[in-house]
């Protein structure tokens, strides 16, 4: 298999293709890529003091097979993806677009970890007019997402 660079992927194919090639290991954990990390609250969980409690769901949840995809935002702190009722080798997936054009350029997941049937990704930073959107991952392909937010 030949090496993709993280532009090329996420230009030709988004966050999910190299979610897939990202290997998925016996334990939770996170990934990233483009430039997530660059706004403030980005590597945080959702329960990070001072954004505790602050988050609500947004949009409908996404069913797909029976698994669940949840989008949650705070506007003190960002957004989250959840995915609940999930089979391993999934991930909750959130993409952000800084521009606010509903194009990805960072991007952050979470596996689901064994024994448990949930996951949810490190905060977005979608405030000052940038925008995400939450993902359901599964052996490297996106089955279901919400809308933009």
């Amino acid at each position: 298999m030949r090496r993709r660079t993280l532009q090329t992927l996420l230009a030709t194919s988004g966050a999910a293709a190299m979610l897939a090639l990202t290997p998925l290991t016996a334990q939770a954990a996170p990934y990233s890529g483009g430039n997530y990390g660059a706004y403030g609250f980005e590597g945080q969980y959702p329960t990070v003091s001072g954004c505790s409690g602050s988050f609500r769901q947004i949009g409908a949840t996404r069913t797909f097979e029976g698994m669940r995809l949840k989008y949650f935002y705070s506007d003190r702190c960002g957004s989250f993806a959840r995915i609940e009722n999930s089979r391993t080798n999934c991930a909750a997936l959130l993409e952000r677009s800084n521009s606010g054009a509903g194009r990805a350029d960072g991007w952050v997941s979470e596996t689901v970890d064994p024994g448990i049937n949930y996951a949810y990704t490190k905060i977005g930073n979608n405030l000052h007019g940038r925008v995400s959107r939450a993902l359901l991952v599964c052996d490297g392909h996106a089955l279901t997402h919400t809308n933009w937010y």
